[in-house]
């Protein structure tokens, strides 16, 4: 089977979404990649899920991505005296270095390299930015703050330091026991949270040693600040509007999500837009004009991906949000607008051969409307290259790895069909035009666009162009 537009759809499961036969229905609504949420997750759950997504890919005939999302360090409130308290604006506060506070006029924070990193005059933000403060002193063991924009703070509540490069690493203990029980179970991709430098990035691959690609979450304005080392170093990006919004003004998210998007598609890395997409689908069966607006936006911009989180976790329609990112995600690819708008923002080849390749790819099948590329490829990178140039026509992979089809499953306009290694270069041709024709690409006539690398099989060698007929006898 095949999906009928380009742009993957990233569905989050939870409690509304765990079952087989929730899965089955989600799959069937039109989700490429399964995102499975490790701050709301057991390692229990997390290996029934994986199973039935497993068992899912298996009844589909066809790759289907597992993305796992770890937590991060997020940093919270102690416990308050009272369990809650009002700030109002103009007080003056005192932060302390504790878990629990005694004094009533105390806030307590329990992380000590946060009281090591602060600054005075530095912003300090309590349950999503609600409350606002800007600091005044900072000594190792307290913390002085005017209160900016009052509220009510409760225990635990999420804290946020937008100006501060806090010392910690971005994986946790629980992070790493998480990580641990993702990648023996072998999913596909592993999203890393309050990524703020390149160096976190690396510590996870580090431990990660190819066993699943890395997806960096960008949330987080000193991410932004190092966004070229941070996509160099990582396989995709996400653009996580939830924390993101709250140390960023709320007006200047859109073009951060328009940079760090044509940041990726510029290093031919995917890029996934997330957070609130179809927010209100959580409680009812139909979005707002300006959340399809939102989803429509990030496909016009040539994402590769758009996420559905609560929505599909927890809200009361799961499948039917999918559905409707299904059908915004058509409708705006079928726009008479949208292949003109890919093409303003298409970037110039790098200076390797198989992007040249693959730019003669673009030019080629648009000249001759071919129906489809088909792309022979061990490590992915090839059908990632291709994706880069986001083609008119859609893009098959053909790969033996199982591990190259599934991480694939992230790419704008790739479809993955596992299949052996060419023999030789009648073969190349032969079942790329066979498979193009199975799997509803194309038919009898039709022409097809074919890249390889000769020696075949050496990863990384893409050097062949071919232009070929689908026979009458395919099938």
């Amino acid at each position: 089977m095949r999906r009928r537009r380009k742009t993957k759809i990233v569905a989050t499961l939870g409690p509304a979404s765990s079952s087989p036969e929730k899965v089955r229905a989600l799959f069937d609504a039109g989700v490429d990649v399964f995102r499975i949420n490790m701050s709301h997750t057991s390692h229990a759950m997390l290996a029934d899920l994986h199973r039935a997504i497993r068992a899912q890919e298996v009844e589909a005939g066809r790759p289907i991505g597992i993305l796992v999302d770890l937590q991060g360090p997020k940093i919270r409130l102690g416990v308050l005296p009272g369990g809650s308290r009002i700030l109002k604006d103009g007080e003056q506060v005192r932060f302390v270095r504790k878990v629990e506070a005694d004094d009533p006029k105390d806030i307590p924070i329990p992380h000590p390299e946060v009281f090591a990193a602060m600054k005075m005059r530095h912003t300090l933000l309590i349950d999503d930015g609600r409350v606002r403060l800007r600091l005044l002193t900072v000594k190792d063991y307290y913390a002085d703050a005017m209160v900016v924009v009052g509220g009510e703070i409760r225990d635990r509540k999420g804290v946020n330091l937008p100006d501060t490069l806090l010392p910690v690493s971005a994986m946790t203990p629980k992070d790493r026991t998480d990580l641990d029980a993702a990648l023996n179970l072998g999913v596909d991709w592993i999203a890393l949270s309050f990524v703020q430098r390149a160096d976190d990035v690396a510590e996870l691959k580090k431990v990660v040693a190819g066993r699943a690609a890395v997806l960096a979450k960008i949330e987080k304005p000193k991410a932004l600040e190092g966004l070229a080392d941070i996509l160099d170093i990582s396989d995709a990006l996400m653009v996580a509007r939830g924390d993101l919004g709250v140390e960023l003004p709320l007006e200047a998210v859109p073009g951060r999500q328009k940079q760090i998007v044509r940041a990726a598609r510029k290093a031919g890395k995917p890029v996934v837009v997330a957070t609130q997409m179809l927010e209100s689908m959580i409680a009812s069966a139909v979005p707002t004009r300006a959340e399809v607006s939102d989803v429509a936006t990030a496909v016009f911009e040539g994402a590769d991906a758009v996420m559905l989180s609560a929505e599909t976790a927890s809200g009361t329609h799961p499948v039917e949000a999918v559905q409707m990112m299904d059908r915004i995600a058509q409708s705006v690819e079928n726009d008479p607008l949208y292949a003109s708008v890919l093409e303003a923002q298409r970037n110039a080849p790098e200076e390797t051969t198989g992007d040249a390749i693959m730019a003669a790819v673009q030019q080629v099948t648009h000249t001759i409307h071919a129906r489809a590329v088909v792309c022979w490829t061990k490590s992915g990178s090839t059908g990632l290259r291709a994706s880069r140039e986001r083609p008119e026509a859609p893009v098959i992979v053909l790969t033996p790895l199982i591990d190259t089809a599934r991480r694939l499953t992230l790419g704008w306009g790739l479809h993955c069909v596992l299949t052996e290694d060419a023999h030789d270069l009648d073969d190349v041709t032969d079942r790329a035009a066979r498979i193009a024709q199975q799997e509803g690409f194309a038919r009898a006539g039709d022409r097809v666009v074919i890249t390889a690398g000769i020696p075949l099989g050496t990863p990384g060698s893409t050097n062949l162009l071919r232009v070929a007929f689908v026979g009458p006898k395919a099938g």
